[in-house]
This record gives C-alpha cells, sequence and structure tokens, in this order.
C-alpha cells in the first residue's frame, strides 16, 4: 500500500478541502481524529486501492457532530445536522487504526529525513 499526503495548516483548511472535493450533494462527510492527527483518507485507485491519500491537519478533536461554515471557515459542534447550507463532519476518534498508523508513521519518519 503507497500513501500519498495533503497537510494542512489548520483544522479549518482541513475541512474546507474536503467539502470543495466532496460528492454533490453530500452533507455529512467522516473525519478521524487519532493520535495528534484530524484526517480522512481517501482512495486514489478506488478499484485496487493501492494508493491512499491521506488529507489531514495536526490537531486532536472530540468525537460527534461538527457543523462547518464555508463561508466563514468556522466550525462547532451541534447535536444534528440542521442547515442545508452548512457541511457536518462526524468526528470518530478510532482506539485502533492500522492503516492510518501506517501513514502516521511515514509521515513521522519522513519529517526526521
Amino acid at each position: 500500500m503507497k500513501f500519498e499526503y495533503e497537510e494542512f495548516s489548520t483544522i479549518e483548511e482541513f475541512f474546507l478541502y474536503l467539502v470543495s472535493v466532496a460528492p454533490y450533494m453530500k452533507q455529512v462527510l467522516p473525519a478521524s481524529s487519532y493520535k495528534g492527527y484530524v484526517f480522512s483518507i481517501l482512495p486514489l485507485t478506488p478499484v485496487s486501492g493501492d494508493i491512499l491519500m491521506m488529507i489531514y491537519a495536526r490537531g486532536s478533536m472530540e468525537p460527534g457532530l461538527i457543523e462547518f461554515d464555508i463561508s466563514t471557515k468556522k466550525y462547532k459542534t451541534v447535536t444534528s445536522v440542521e442547515r442545508a447550507d452548512k457541511n457536518y463532519f462526524v468526528i470518530l476518534k478510532p482506539k485502533i487504526a492500522t492503516i492510518a498508523d501506517s501513514a502516521i508513521k511515514e509521515i513521522e519518519n519522513s519529517s526526521k529525513n
């Protein structure tokens, strides 16, 4: 398995990127908070799954539903999906994530070089 990466300076920029590449009318997207990274891993080769893109920002978030406003580039925790003009993220905090572990290991090894 090969990883490609896109790192963003802030969690807001990370959300903005995911909103821009999400399928049209996809209002709720998953993201993970794990080992100091907020990220989403997307397949670049959908059929084989050999190349994965990890889009991330360094940081941490609590699990739950996040409402993101593109115009202000701000997010907040909410209890339900309420507005069609907002985008929502379900933040997951896995206990173990082996694919993420591999990607994080590669990121951290490359930053040491």
